[in-house]
């Protein structure tokens, strides 16, 4: 067997950020003084769900669980939650319900009798249910209407449960905002994958900027809500989005015109950092999107989002091999050795008396005049341990030679 490491390069991205009047980390999901909750947007819990609950739960100060979403046509659709109490009974619940923002009109006193029937149901199973969110994309325009419904329904609700909802940065210039704000008693502002895909799925310069601006609009208490996941989109025949694939899939094939859209730890670690060293006014927390279990392929792994939360410093190494499948063959292996999910390296490679190449997981396959070597098509998070084969190459001798680049 040839096996040739040829990177190793480790970074550390030291993330210990200190609030301004010194705090110490606490238990029960406050790490140096800020609050961190999690989003459980499972529609149906298996067993890597409730696992990944309970192992969690010592970083985890509330949970957010989808609890049902109203579609389009204006049919619920109600999560199918594990029977009985949660693997950290000691931890509060918001019950999140969903509705489409291409809804024309939502009765109050409907959604908030479903409410009431799924926070009863819950309670029951030992759920200590502390707050009702409403998650809408509503059109700017239509705000005003917004801020009223929210009024109807905390009436309904009869002031049962704390009121929260999510606020978009693209609500920011419209006037009419802090008083639609001022009608929950906590808001989430979402600063990932909120504009065009072409633009990924989170910067954190723009996120910076937006709670910049809107600490200056709410009158509540705020949170932010951070990404630990991908997403794949598929874009249509006419150059329109097709498809989103991120916890659930699209169920539509292998399409070749689509893009992974990644929101890189390191980076999400260092803007956790910026933040908490400089706190906007009102600014209460994170609530994290969404919680990654151990069968979600595009969502951190649970290792490395744990790590995130406690601002431990995260090492990046990656090691790129070519191991002997065969006389003559030998597969080209990317592994990463650190803590940390990370991107794989840029481009491969493949120096020797090679007869024939090819990419794959990823890779694709490029020719200059120094011979072949591998190109990564795709951004992707390869998490710790995890071996990718990303080629292959036909060679005499001891096989090649490969060396990772940027």
């Amino acid at each position: 067997m040839a096996a040739v490491p040829v990177l190793a390069c480790v970074a550390r991205y030291a993330a210990a950020p200190a609030r301004p009047d010194g705090a110490a980390a606490r238990d029960g999901g406050k790490h140096d003084g800020w609050a961190q909750d999690a989003y459980v947007w499972q529609r149906q819990w298996t067993p890597a769900v409730t696992r990944a609950i309970g192992d969690s739960a010592a970083g985890v100060r509330a949970w957010h669980v989808l609890a049902a979403e109203l579609d389009r046509t204006g049919q619920w659709r109600d999560s199918r939650v594990a029977d009985g109490p949660l693997p950290s009974p000691q931890r509060p619940v918001v019950a999140v319900f969903r509705m489409d923002g291409r809804l024309a009109d939502v009765d109050a006193d409907v959604l908030a009798r479903h409410v009431a029937t799924r926070v009863e149901a819950w309670t029951r199973q030992g759920w200590q249910v502390a707050g009702v969110e409403i998650d809408h994309d509503c059109a700017t325009s239509r705000l005003a209407d917004y801020g009223r419904f929210l009024d109807r329904l905390r009436q309904a609700m009869g002031g049962r449960h704390a009121l929260w909802i999510t606020a978009l940065p693209t609500w920011m210039d419209a006037p009419v905002l802090p008083d639609v704000l001022s009608r929950a008693d906590e808001v989430v502002l979402q600063v990932h994958a909120v504009q065009d895909p072409r633009l990924g799925l989170f910067n954190a310069a723009r996120a910076m900027r937006w709670m910049a601006q809107f600490a200056r609009l709410s009158p509540r208490p705020w949170h932010v809500a951070l990404p630990a996941y991908g997403s794949r989109v598929i874009w249509g025949a006419n150059g329109g989005i097709g498809a989103v694939e991120s916890e659930t899939p699209a169920m539509m094939g292998d399409t070749p015109d689509h893009d992974e859209l990644v929101a890189d730890p390191a980076d999400v670690a260092r803007f956790m950092t910026a933040a908490q060293d400089a706190p906007p006014r009102g600014f209460a927390g994170w609530v994290w999107f969404r919680l990654p279990t151990g069968d979600d392929r595009r969502a951190w792994s649970p290792g490395t989002w744990r790590a995130v939360m406690a601002h431990r410093p995260l090492t990046y190494a990656m090691q790129t091999r070519a191991l002997r499948d065969a006389p003559g063959l030998y597969d080209i292996v990317v592994e990463n050795t650190g803590d940390i999910d990370a991107a794989p390296p840029g481009t491969i490679r493949v120096d020797g008396a090679c007869r024939g190449a090819g990419g794959r997981g990823g890779y694709g396959l490029e020719y200059d005049a120094r011979g072949p070597w591998l190109h990564r098509r795709e951004r992707m998070l390869l998490a710790p341990g995890v071996p990718l084969l990303a080629g292959w190459a036909r060679c005499d001798g001891q096989g090649p030679d490969v060396h990772a680049g940027p």
